[in-house]
């Protein structure tokens, strides 16, 4: 059996952060998101993978090549245009010779959620099995509604709140017989322009076919589709992973609970960190600095002197100048901080941080959530970004300026002020 996974959205909603990588790409506990669901598949005992790729696809493809080093074999097809989940899932048919398992690339899964949802579609004569997780909010999800025999019978996406038919949201993660095809070429554009999976699946369903639900842990699933929630998904991440301790650590730097520091990576004297925590190859932190739980550093990465950083994730190359505090943000790739930059994480009312997404401004429901950086952004000494605000790639924030509103990339903020010089008397 072969395993599809479909890797050709933008990730809109992750701006700025994929505005410079595939949402595919961007790396949580030191990995990318897709290699996690790589190696579920591998580890479920699947030693093929087709991934369907478009927005910057040339960039997944160089990053996974033939897949030899997660143990599999791995086919690459471009998506024409970006036309739904159905649309994405038919461009795979050709390569396909029988059942086959597919799954949504920006998720993060583990090997049981895999292995679940094979298991019931092993045991019966099935035409499609939908892994599910019980949610809190229907009416953010594909929900589904199953008859007395439990059955799926349809899935309704984003039901308006209290209509929903049931809190089992639709998980990304499926095992298909090859009837479903026939369905994805019956269906129609969706009022978005786009044909959905969702739709074939109903389709099967209303036709009398067996689609059938399987509940999946939700510790092994975790769903990656705004900024914010890169931050949850880095702790689960860390959480999974086993840690080792390979690189330097001078004395007098401590290390409380799980820690990962890479083999030519170092921690300076007078460094603190509480795990979990990811320090990756080349990073150097300290020394008198306070990394805290939750936190990757990517390669190359610099945290100096007097430095705090809090659940947060700073990637490959960016560099944190001294008495700085980044708290619940995301830097991107060679962001460099100015000494004394603060990114607040905490409103004065205390209360949710909001964010623009997409266009609209959205309750995160976090009551910390810093700033999201683009790649290549710098910061003048003392300049300070206020909760929940996003700045584009390339953008210089200049010192002693107050970012209060998402900044856009490839600009300049700076400070005017109104100085008086005078002889002296």
């Amino acid at each position: 059996m072969k395993a599809v996974l479909l890797a050709a959205g933008a990730g809109e909603r992750l701006q700025p952060l994929t505005s410079t990588r595939p949402k595919h790409l961007l790396k949580v506990g030191g990995k990318p998101i897709l290699q996690f669901c790589l190696e579920a598949v591998k580890r479920a005992g699947i030693d093929e993978a087709i991934v369907v790729t478009h927005y910057m696809g040339e960039a997944i493809r160089s990053y996974f090549g033939d897949g030899k080093e997660i143990g599999l074999k791995i086919t690459y097809i471009k998506q024409p245009k970006i036309l739904g989940t159905g649309n994405a899932a038919g461009v795979a048919e050709p390569y396909l010779d029988g059942d086959f398992v597919l799954f949504y690339g920006d998720l993060l899964f583990g090997q049981d959620a895999v292995k679940d949802v094979l298991s019931k579609f092993k045991r019966g004569k099935t035409a499609a099995v939908i892994g599910v997780i019980p949610v809190d909010r229907p009416e953010n999800y594909g929900i589904i509604e199953q008859d007395a025999e439990k059955h799926v019978k349809r899935i309704v996406e984003k039901p308006a709140a209290g209509k929903a038919p049931s809190n089992l949201a639709n998980a990304g993660v499926y095992a298909f017989s090859k009837e479903v095809f026939d369905k994805i070429r019956q269906t129609k554009a969706s009022v978005r322009g786009e044909w959905e999976l969702t739709d074939a699946i109903t389709m099967l369903a209303e036709e009398g076919k067996t689609v059938v639900a399987v509940e999946l842990s939700k510790a092994d699933w975790f769903d990656v589709g705004r900024p914010w929630d890169l931050l949850d998904a880095n702790v689960w991440a860390l959480k999974r992973m086993e840690h080792k301790v390979l690189g330097t650590v001078e004395e007098g730097a401590h290390l409380i609970g799980p820690v990962t520091v890479a083999e030519s990576a170092r921690i300076r004297s007078g460094a603190y960190i509480e795990g979990p925590v990811f320090v990756d190859e080349e990073a150097d932190v300290g020394p008198n600095c306070y990394i805290r739980s939750g936190t990757s550093l990517g390669k190359k990465t610099r945290v100096g002197n007097g430095c705090e950083v809090k659940n947060s994730i700073l990637m490959d190359g960016t560099h944190v100048g001294h008495l700085s505090y980044v708290g619940d943000s995301i830097l991107g790739e060679k962001c460099n901080l100015g000494a004394g930059t603060i990114m607040a994480n905490l409103r004065f009312d205390d209360g949710a941080v909001k964010m623009v997404v997409k266009g609209k401004v959205v309750d995160t429901g976090r009551r910390k959530l810093g700033a999201i950086l683009g790649d290549n952004v710098k910061t003048g000494i003392k300049s300070l970004f206020m909760p929940g605000v996003k700045v584009g790639a390339n953008t210089w924030v200049g010192a002693n300026f107050v970012v209060e509103r998402d900044l856009p990339a490839d600009s300049v903020a700076l400070l005017k002020q109104n100085g008086v010089v005078e002889p002296r008397k």
